[in-house]
């Protein structure tokens, strides 16, 4: 045998003992448990806690992320307290609380903090106890990022506020554009419930447009929850009663440069009375995830969401989630949120002597169909913590409130923030190390020159 021929005979031999050595490292990855206190991909990488935090504040009622920074809003519903909501920015290496937001003009019994939402350098705060026009009529709150800073840029009120319309109800903010559900709103009947749009001009947030259901009824409740995504809203109306009293229903709205107008109603294909659909949504470019927590598929109140997609003009129901797990009283899509190809539901335990402690789940889109990636549980969850009250997903980070949680005296709530974390010898991208990646690097030695 020739020099050449023993060295390429010995490197080829060195190969294949490469090979094997990957092989059963892979197949030693495949089977290896979770690390301590993490779900499988996803490790529990904070928990968060108000600075001051104190008993009854309920911090974690309300929760969103966007990139590096995270919001957490309160449910302070005491007469005496005006409500709160903090900012965290991830530096890379943990998640530190930048700022306390409060409103400037706050008074007590204004709930500011009730819902929240982030978007790159803007949040918004709902403040549903507020006085806008009138006494009791609601508020949100718009602040900017400047540096290091948040700084309150506007007071967004309706234009037609009246007492009780529960504006600030739900929030969401995308861009230039902000959503605000009212769903005491009565233009349709009492509660029918309504959704107002502002647009950003400079400095200046605009009311655009008020948006009602084109077949709204009395006790609707339209708005109760929204969402907003560039040129896509989505708004839920949980107590219509097309397919029963109180099935559920959304609404997607359209933006065509000039003029947002209904797109489509939303129903579950399966719905039926008391399911509760659309007392959560979320929207991220092409898809939409509605939660039904009253739905029955897994026992009574076990919960479910549906996405959808957009084909054209079309929304077409995609799949119907629902826990692996799931049982009577979970409550899952009591909060839902939606992000590329990654979704998230919570489960809240609230019903039939539930323990209260909570869950969410992850589900991933792989092409072909939404698969559940995870369940996540607080590494120190408790009973009556209602981990799973409120999420939200926005790239590698997941974020679920624990409002009753009790770090800081009862009930002064927490939140936790979920990395996804994918192993280095995961090579198709779906954050696992199984025998899916053997054979893609099978392929590339056998394939792959010398």
């Amino acid at each position: 045998m020739s020099g050449d021929e023993k060295n390429k005979s010995a490197r080829h031999t060195a190969d294949k003992k490469f090979f094997i050595l990957m092989a059963i490292v892979l197949v030693c990855f495949s089977f290896s448990p979770p690390q301590a206190g993490a779900a499988t991909n996803w490790l529990e990488k904070a928990k968060l806690l108000a600075s001051d935090g104190a008993a009854s504040d309920w911090f974690g009622y309300s929760v969103s992320i966007s990139g590096d920074y995270a919001i957490v809003g309160t449910e302070q519903i005491s007469r005496s307290v005006t409500g709160k909501a903090y900012i965290f920015k991830w530096d890379g290496t943990n998640w530190v609380q930048q700022q306390k937001l409060l409103a400037s003009d706050g008074a007590a019994g204004d709930q500011f903090g009730y819902s929240v939402s982030i978007s790159g350098d803007y949040a918004i705060v709902g403040a549903r106890g507020s006085d806008g026009n009138v006494i009791g009529s609601g508020a949100a709150y718009i602040f900017k990022r400047d540096g290091t800073t948040w700084s309150e840029q506007a007071k967004l009120t309706a234009l037609d506020g009246a007492d009780s319309d529960e504006f600030g109800y739900s929030v969401s903010i995308s861009g230039d554009f902000a959503i605000v559900g009212a769903y005491g709103d009565d233009d349709n009947g009492d509660y029918s419930g309504s959704a107002y749009i502002f647009k950003r001009d400079g400095t200046n947030w605009v009311q655009q447009v008020k948006l009602t259901a084109s077949d709204g009824a009395a006790e609707d409740c339209f708005g109760y929850s929204v969402s907003i995504s560039t040129d896509y809203a989505i708004v839920g109306a949980m107590d219509d009663d097309d397919k029963g009293d109180y099935s559920g229903s959304a609404y997607i709205f359209r933006w065509d440069g000039t003029s947002w107008s209904q797109q489509t109603k939303l129903l579950a294909s399966d719905g039926a009375a008391d399911d509760w659909f659309g007392s959560s949504v979320s929207i991220s470019g092409d898809y939409a995830i509605v939660g039904a927590d009253g739905d029955d598929d897994k026992g009574i109140l076990s919960g479910s969401a549906c996405i959808f997609k957009r084909d054209g003009t079309n929304w077409i129901e995609q799949q119907k989630l629902t826990a692996s797990d799931g049982a009577a009283g979970d409550n899952f899509g009591y909060s839902v949120s939606i992000s590329g190809d990654l979704a998230i539901a919570g489960a809240v335990q609230y019903g039939y002597g539930s323990s209260c402690i909570g869950k969410a789940y992850i589900f991933r889109w792989d092409g072909t169909s939404w698969s559940q990636q995870t369940k996540l549980l607080a590494s120190d969850g408790a009973a009556g913590d209602v981990f799973g009250c409120s999420v939200a997903i926005s790239g590698d980070f997941a974020i679920v409130g624990a409002f009753g949680d009790d770090d800081k005296g009862s009930d002064s709530g927490s939140a936790y923030i979920f990395n996804k974390f994918c192993p280095k010898a995961d090579l198709n991208g779906d954050c696992k190390v199984d025998f899916t990646d053997l054979a893609i690097f099978a392929d590339s030695w056998l394939y792959g020159t010398d």
